[in-house]
């Protein structure tokens, strides 16, 4: 199941009230004499785009973790002009909240929800609509949402924070995928259109590195924060028994708490040293100009410290005193947090007829995902021409994705998701793309067999059965 964040618990700059909360109860400050000037060391002004990729309540976690970096960059003085909200915003009403119009990050903690700018949010969240934001095609989102896009210039840096999951070389969305080439198109026309001084880029999602390893040029004044490295996924932790569900990410949790405590003269490459050793979960992975590490945070995330106005007289000023929390800092396997909502929910439950539901529920998840184990199963040997040496290395080789095999990986990946399983509506088949990215990687493929192996192995398992979500 959860793992123990131990060293989450202890890291520099927390401090925990018995609530379990960093929060301290103080009296409200406002901030004051906000400007949408934002001068930086370029001289230009400081645009943020936050975005929650996912939906629904099991994906609590992420919009929470969005909500928090937005109340971040509000308190440091980064005017709403200048910051742009996307997420599916069907969190803060759900009819599963015990709190309806409030979402929390962590236990014991502040309303983060409250005034967060709604630019795009249910059908608006989708892989198109992020690109044309984030490039500044305005035409494109006429009459959707806001219709706000990015409007930075040469002199403007640009941060972007993506929460959501992933797999190898793709970011997904509630209907929609987005595979790195087309994220690498888009951040190449900005840097050809003069979009940005520097683009600065937190990516929270399982594989998140694969999306830039190897792909991302380091000369687009580009600098990347991923919280896994290509061949991993990330975690979720806090789990609330009150909402059952995981109120944070470890990564985001951790970079939002650091930003927190420190000084807005800390570097972005301090950030990153601070936030790798504290997340033990996954590896903190850089990628892009190196470089533009010596950047400090308020030319990032803005640098007026004030104080957050938030419910029930609480704000961001923090006592430094590190006191343990009385409870452990559960933590899950991104992957597996529907499993483990559900295991959570048993242990917790008396009543031997809602018992007898979830462990139904927890039966047809784990037939669906031995049926996804059985489907690639069927396709390795295919690929393979059951050689034991070439399904061995299909199997357990962590060959990376690059420009030469990403055309070959994304055909792969298409022709399962057209004929087999849609990878944005069964999460749990992503834990097998990695043998994709390996079957490009090989110097035996033919991928014309393989495409056709990949259809008869989905015909032959399969038939007229595909299910639409296996998570």
């Amino acid at each position: 199941m959860a793992a123990l964040l131990s060293s989450l618990q202890i890291f520099a700059g927390l401090a925990f009230s018995n609530a379990h909360s960093p929060f301290q109860p103080t009296k409200p400050i406002i901030v004051k004499n906000i400007t949408s000037d934002l001068p930086i060391s370029s001289g230009g002004k400081i645009w943020a785009f936050l975005v929650a990729g996912s939906k629904g309540w099991v994906n609590y976690r992420h919009q929470a973790d969005i909500c928090h970096a937005y109340q971040i960059l509000h308190s440091n003085g980064i005017p709403d002009e200048n910051i742009i909200v996307m997420m599916s915003d069907d969190i803060a009403l759900n009819q599963n909240n015990p709190t309806p119009g409030v979402i929390i990050n962590y236990p014991g903690g502040p309303d983060v929800y409250k005034g967060v700018p709604k630019d795009f949010t249910g059908k608006d969240v989708t892989a198109k609509n992020f690109l044309n934001v984030l490039t500044g095609n305005k035409t494109a989102m006429r009459g959707i949402g806001s219709g706000r896009v990015i409007e930075s210039g040469p002199d403007d840096l640009v941060f972007v924070n993506f929460v959501d999951h992933g797999g190898p070389g793709v970011l997904y969305f509630p209907n929609e995928d987005l595979l790195a080439d087309g994220f690498l198109k888009a951040i190449n026309s900005m840097s050809t259109e003069s979009k940005y001084s520097k683009l600065i880029l937190y990516i929270e999602a399982c594989h998140a590195g694969s999306m830039f390893d190897n792909i991302l040029p380091d000369t687009t004044n580009v600098f990347v924060l991923t919280a896994s490295d290509p061949h991993e996924t990330s975690c979720a932790c806090y789990y609330d028994e009150e909402r059952q569900i995981y109120l944070g990410d470890v990564f985001s949790i951790i970079w939002m708490n650091d930003t927190e405590h420190e000084t807005m003269n800390e570097s972005l490459h301090h950030q990153f040293e601070i936030v790798r050793s504290y997340t033990n979960t996954s590896h903190v992975e850089e990628y892009g100009d190196l470089s533009i590490g010596v950047t400090k945070l308020k030319d990032i995330l803005g640098y007026k410290k004030g104080l957050m106005k938030i419910k029930h007289g609480l704000n961001l000023s923090f006592n430094r005193t590190i006191v343990k929390p009385q409870h452990p800092m559960d933590t899950s396997d991104n992957m597996d947090v529907p499993l483990d909502v559900l295991e959570n929910k048993k242990r917790t439950t008396k009543d031997p007829e809602k018992i007898k539901a979830l462990e139904s529920e927890i039966e047809d998840l784990n037939k669906k995902r031995q049926l996804v184990n059985q489907l690639f199963n069927e396709i390795v040997p295919r690929v393979a021409d059951n050689i034991y040496a070439r399904k061995k290395e299909v199997r357990i080789s962590k060959y990376g994705l690059t420009l030469d095999n990403f055309p070959c990986y994304k055909n792969l990946y298409n022709t399962f998701s057209n004929n087999c399983l849609s990878f944005v509506w069964n999460p749990y088949a992503r834990v097998h793309l990695q043998k994709f990215v390996n079957m490009c990687s090989t110097s035996w493929l033919n991928e014309e067999k393989v495409v056709a192996d990949i259809k008869s192995a989905c015909r032959d398992v399969l038939g007229f059965m595909k299910p639409k979500n296996i998570m």
